[in-house]
């Protein structure tokens, strides 16, 4: 063999990543060979399925896709830098008169007045060994038996020898900065529950004044526009939304010089146990505040654990509405008695101060609650099947769409609350006559400011991935059948971007919403040209797949202007104008479905509180696993409560107080401590700077032969695609003629070059306004070999997105897909030979090319595109600097057979190189859907 490999050590990837891929790879190749049913017809006319390749039978209205048009305008808009309004006035979030006060950390560092940033543990490796013992390590009396190996603490210079020892260091000499839990009973229908809760206003002030989000925290509202006449209004974080600013008015009106101070609160029962019935019910409070990147990352703190409500089934009663009442009683009277601080300090206001010691008079507000269906029904006391927000009818759920349609009418519930002490019959009455449940006290009641039913938020996790794509993946079942769905699922190509099911999704059990969320990148692939029973057109069908994805990924833009709102509304009404082909197939009698009316209340939400990303239960359900199961696995699962709020208070003195050793080494040093990139990696950027591409220091191959190259990588032409770069890249403006003739003069003196498998790509924010974060993306190109078991990994050469000098951020301008068959170098030897007066143009890869992008197809809004070839049939190739690749693109098979089966003898790892007609998949991840049309 001509390949000459570095092992792992010394090939620039670290080792686990590849072993990681390859055994992956292996692991997937095996699965390919798996069982599956034979199709049913397996003749073929040779006559293209044309349905949907042009319009089709609709309902007399053209429901295809926003034009190119609007939408590059709508993404003009969003890489626009914003136009900046702010609150009128000069009083809003303004700062007292006061000294600046000492921070959080300077008052524990006058208070302890030590030399040692680690105190009170007398060494960085006495302090790090408690941080992992109550971080990483494993229970206590595991801890306590690792001290008590002889020597042990003496040689390790340890201040504590037990777990005992550190838990009191820690109670006693460390701060979190936040309260304590209180355990308090409560009282409903003559039984006592427990509950255990804090202080919320506490909360609030340590929220407010930690440290680490000193200088990020928003203290006034602002409007944001596209346009400096002040016509495309911007959302994207709380405080750019309308809620803020007309809650900051109403309080200006009373007592000016407000600082608004946003409470978002979650909650959502949890199981703590895989067998057995043990749950948790957490709550959890942050502020608006934090910028949203902030709130939504666990490990930035943004969040607090409020409370943990009584999560008792209360099975010993018997009648289940009588339970079900008990329940709501329970819930609203705990979450009283817990935000009932809020009525007083919403209203008058707190001085408060923030980490960088500046004290301003906050106003803690109610704002959001973040819950799935049954929860926001519980908080609103609404009734099941109803919607939480407005008052329609239940007959109407789903039937169409009205995102215009009213919210329930906050001063007709107030109205009926206070006829609580009225008879139960007359209260009963008047709760049933606005279709409310008769819960006599919500906590939401006597709270200033507060509209609940503006304050429930969207919910992408359950409403979207395990709502209404979950329905739509088990109807597309019913449409089409398994047995096609999933031989088209398994013969997909790999992608970075992609997860493959090589066994199908059909029989998927327990799907998760992140699950959901990978099948949603490509379902168009597993419906598009597949044929529905009778001879009955799939145009409407395909339209209302493709506008559910549009509105998905549309509801998750991190940034939202009146444009995509308005696209939103429209993939919307979209699907309602096509839905009615399930009905036609008699999959569905109906469409009264709670979750695809909430779809209808997106746009009002996102421009009250910003977008979605503000209030996703994916988010807060992140937190049970630190908040309530990891604190359940830390007890001895009896009596779990109290034992778990002070593994809680222990553990955020411990992250406190990491977080303090870094301001006061920060501090001592004098200066700003600053990180370089690994030398292990090269990393640039391509022009304009929307991509960042990362190559291994070292390469995967030192030194690859020619002939290895064409008959391991399948570059077949890369002699030649050499010479004629090496050409063009010598005289840029040289004819394509010119270039021909000169290549045709090029030879080699060297014999080998340096090969790459992987390109790593960073994508930046696509939107361009700081607020996206980055996408991580990655193409190989590697050869077949054999994984450390022994068993095949077959070749991966993967299709990517290739500007020609012209692409711009968006669009497909000046873009075209190549297939990766080789990322080389050339040797310095090799570099003197051929361009010795030129500066080294860097990694090159040697390209397939597929044919350019006319007109995306009318019905799905997909291009299609196929392998280039020249007159001769041959495959046409180039070699084209690495700089110049924009990211990965991936593709799927475009089925032309009649009957829409496709070939079983084409598997996901050799479809690439079986088929010739592809469509370019513009779902594969957020940051092409926003960038690919």
């Amino acid at each position: 063999m001509d390949v000459d490999e570095d092992d792992a050590g010394d090939s620039g990837e670290a080792p686990d990543e590849s072993v990681y891929d390859e055994e992956e790879d292996a692991d997937r190749f095996e699965e390919e060979g798996g069982w599956e049913p034979q199709p049913c017809h397996e003749e073929e006319d040779g006559r293209p399925f044309g349905a949907e390749d042009g319009p089709g039978e609709t309902d007399g209205v053209f429901h295809g896709p926003i034009s190119h048009e609007a939408q590059q305008r709508v993404h003009a808009h969003l890489r626009a830098k914003t136009f900046v309004v702010p609150f009128p006035g000069h009083h809003a979030g303004k700062a007292g008169n006061q000294d600046r006060e000492p921070s959080a950390y300077e008052k524990y560092a006058r208070r302890t007045s030590a030399d040692s940033p680690y105190y009170p543990f007398v060494s960085k490796l006495d302090w790090e060994v408690a941080r992992w013992a109550k971080m990483r390590g494993p229970g206590s009396t595991a801890v306590t038996e690792l001290l008590e190996i002889n020597d042990l603490v003496r040689l390790l210079g340890l201040s504590f020898k037990n777990s005992g020892e550190l838990n009191r260091i820690i109670d006693n000499d460390l701060t979190s900065g936040r309260p304590r839990f209180t355990r308090r009973e409560v009282i409903v229908a003559g039984q006592a529950f427990e509950v255990f809760y804090r202080d919320v206003i506490a909360c609030v002030r340590a929220l407010y004044g930690d440290p680490e989000f000193a200088g990020i925290l928003v203290f006034t509202p602002e409007r944001h526009y596209a346009d400096g006449d002040h016509t495309v209004r911007v959302y994207f974080d709380m405080h750019t939304g309308r809620w803020w600013w007309d809650t900051q008015a109403a309080i200006e009106k009373r007592r000016p010089g407000a600082t608004i101070i946003p409470i978002i609160i979650s909650s959502d029962k949890t199981q703590l146990t895989v067998f057995g019935s043990k749950t948790a019910y957490p709550v959890y409070m942050t502020i608006g505040n934090l910028p949203k990147d902030v709130r939504r990352k666990p490990n930035r703190r943004g969040q607090i654990l409020l409370a943990y409500l009584p999560s008792s089934r209360l099975e010993h009663i018997t009648n289940k509405a009588a339970r079900r009442r008990v329940q709501a009683n329970l819930f609203h009277t705990c979450m009283s008695m817990i935000l009932k601080p809020l009525r007083q300090a919403g209203i008058h206001g707190i001085s408060i101060t923030s980490g960088d010691g500046i004290t301003r008079r906050g106003h803690p507000i109610f704002a959001m609650y973040i819950g799935d269906y049954p929860e926001q029904l519980l908080v609103t006391c609404c009734k099941t099947g109803t919607c939480p927000k407005c008052e329609v009818p239940r007959e109407e759920l789903g039937q169409t769409t009205n995102p215009d349609r009213p919210l329930r009418d906050r001063d007709k519930v107030r109205g009926v609350l206070e006829k609580a002490d009225e008879s139960d019959a007359d209260f009963s009455r008047a709760c049933r006559e606005i279709g409310l449940k008769p819960i006599r006290a919500p906590f939401w009641h006597g709270l200033p400011f507060v509209d609940i039913f503006r304050s429930i938020t969207p919910d992408i996790l359950h409403q979207l991935y395990q709502g209404v794509m979950k329905h739509l993946l088990a109807w597309l079942r019913n449409a089409y059948g398994a047995d096609e769905l999933d031989a088209r699922c398994r013969r997909l190509p790999p992608n970075h971007q992609i997860r493959l099911f090589l066994k199908g999704v059909t029989t998927l059990h327990k799907v998760t919403g992140k699950e959901h969320g990978d099948i949603c990148r490509f379902m168009l692939a597993l419906i598009i040209n597949l044929p529905l029973h009778d001879g009955m057109s799939s145009v409407r069908l395909v339209r209302a797949v493709r506008s559910l994805l549009d509105f998905l990924y549309l509801a998750r833009y991190p940034a939202h202007t009146s444009e995509t709102l308005a696209a939103l509304r429209s993939s919307l009404a979209q699907f309602h104008a096509n839905k009615a082909i399930f009905i036609d197939l008699g999959i569905r009698l109906h469409f009264k479905l709670p979750k695809l009316h909430s779809l209808d209340h997106y746009p009002l939400s996102i421009k009250l509180f910003g977008t979605t990303d503000n209030y996703d239960t994916q988010y807060t359900e992140r937190l049970h696993i630190d908040f309530a199961k990891d604190a359940y696995r830390a007890t001895n699962h009896r009596d779990e409560f109290p034992q778990m709020t002070v593994w809680l208070e222990r553990r955020e003195k411990i992250l406190r107080h990491d977080a303090y050793i870094r301001w006061r080494l920060r501090s001592d040093a004098g200066r700003v401590v600053v990180t370089y990139p690994s030398s292990s990696s090269a990393d640039f950027t391509v022009p304009p700077a929307f991509t960042r591409i990362k190559m291994t220091k070292n390469p995967s191959v030192k030194a690859l032969r020619f002939d290895a190259a064409i008959n391991l990588y399948g570059a077949t032409w890369i002699r030649d695609a050499l010479a004629r770069y090496i050409v063009g890249y010598r005289n840029p403006s040289l004819t394509p003629a010119e270039v021909e003739r000169e290549a045709l003069t090029i030879t080699y003196r060297f014999q080998t070059l340096l090969a790459y498998h992987k390109i790593k790509f960073v994508l930046e924010d696509a939107q361009q306004l700081g607020i996206m974060e980055a996408t991580d993306d990655a193409a190989h190109a590697r050869p077949a070999r054999y994984d450390r078991q022994g068993r095949p990994v077959p070749g991966r050469f993967d299709t990517v997105l290739v500007s020609d000098g012209t692409g711009g951020p968006s669009g497909v301008q000046g873009y075209h897909v190549g297939r990766l068959r080789l990322v080389f170098s050339l040797s310095d030897t090799a570099c003197k030979q051929l361009i010795p007066d030129v500066i080294d143009p860097g990694p090159l890869a040697y390209v397939e090319w597929f044919t350019q992008f006319t007109q995306p197809n009318p019905i799905h809004g997909l291009y299609k595109v196929s392998r280039e070839r020249d007159r001769q049939r041959s495959l046409v190739a180039s070699v084209v600097e690495v700089k110049n690749i924009r990211r990965s693109c991936h593709l799927f098979p475009a089925v032309n057979r009649r009957d829409g089966i496709i070939p079983r003898d084409w598997t996901s790892s050799t479809v690439l190189d079986s088929c010739e007609d592809f469509w370019v998949n513009r779902y594969s991840d957020m940051h092409m859907y926003m960038t690919f049309f």
